[in-house]
């Protein structure tokens, strides 16, 4: 599945503005900064938004006549709850499974898979503002599934949710690319991404950044350290190997080659700054990210 994106902002106000074409594995994970415009690119391809400048094709055909020919075929599931609170959960799914122009047996059929899905069976009789936050996610995708949608949108799915229900969810999302359905996940949390998608999309100021599996975002064509000190780190040699301070006497450094750590160590000694914990070696999401968009995921 392959997404082409046109998308600017109308003349009268300014905003994120996305040009890009990339292939859609089942899993994408989507990470960008607070701001970035994850959540306005997940609804226009919802469309609930409509870009004022340029376009948006799915497979070389135009998002509106996608919906037009298919209105099931992409589903979101919002950071929002998206439901009625004073229905039951049973009362919420037929509703929404008509409004998808779902009835009779299929609609039948689809809630019951739904119930299934989000293991709500012993629920469906109580009123969704009466559940707990991770049942309410669990109804909030199930919901968005009753049309078996072919690409499925996930913004924020596990937000506020206890650890079992996260890994509920999680397991329960994991599995949907094997029943042939697409799906763009966005999160704060990086070790969901790391951990389920096949894909990784990094966004900023309208701007992709990097794509591709993991283990290609997390290649680094240079040699960054990680140092945990026991003192400030002596400006000398901050000036001879670029540092940032992190915090709490961390600091990360570049390095000209693996070679000049020995060379670096016998200096930290000389100057009576000792180290208590360092690391050279493959950086993990969040430090990636740290590096492209130059702020923290919550920033």
């Amino acid at each position: 599945m392959a997404f082409r994106t046109a998308i600017g902002p109308p003349a009268a106000r300014r905003c994120k503005t996305y040009h890009s074409t990339f292939r859609l594995p089942r899993f994408t994970g989507l990470l960008g900064p607070n701001g970035a415009g994850k959540t306005t690119l997940i609804s226009l391809l919802a469309g609930l938004l409509t870009a004022g400048v340029g376009r948006i094709s799915l497979n070389g055909q135009l998002l509106p006549a996608v919906r037009a020919a298919d209105p099931r075929a992409i589903a979101l599931v919002p950071q929002d709850y998206a439901f009625y609170p004073m229905l039951s959960v049973a009362e919420n799914l037929r509703f929404f499974a008509g409004a998808l122009g779902l009835n009779g047996s299929e609609l039948k059929a689809q809630t019951e898979a739904a119930i299934a899905f989000g293991r709500l069976d012993q629920v469906v009789g109580k009123r969704a503002e009466c559940l707990s936050g991770g049942l309410r996610r669990r109804l909030n995708l199930a919901i968005g599934l009753l049309g078996k949608p072919r690409l499925l949108l996930l913004d924020e799915p596990t937000v506020g949710v206890d650890p079992q229900s996260r890994h509920f969810l999680l397991d329960a999302i994991a599995a949907l690319p094997a029943t042939g359905t697409t799906v763009i996940y966005t999160s704060h949390y990086m070790e969901e991404v790391e951990a389920i998608c096949q894909k990784i999309a990094i966004v900023d100021q309208g701007q992709l950044l990097a794509e591709g599996t993991l283990d290609s975002i997390l290649q680094c064509p240079e040699p960054v350290l990680e140092l945990h000190l026991a003192q400030p780190l002596p400006d000398a040699i901050a000036a001879r190997y670029p540092a940032v301070a992190t915090g709490g006497l961390k600091y990360r450094l570049k390095l000209p080659s693996t070679a000049a750590l020995p060379r670096l160590l016998d200096e930290l000694a000389a100057t009576g700054c000792e180290v208590c914990d360092l690391n050279l070696g493959q950086h993990n999401l969040e430090q990636v990210f740290m590096r492209l968009t130059k702020r923290s995921l919550r920033d």
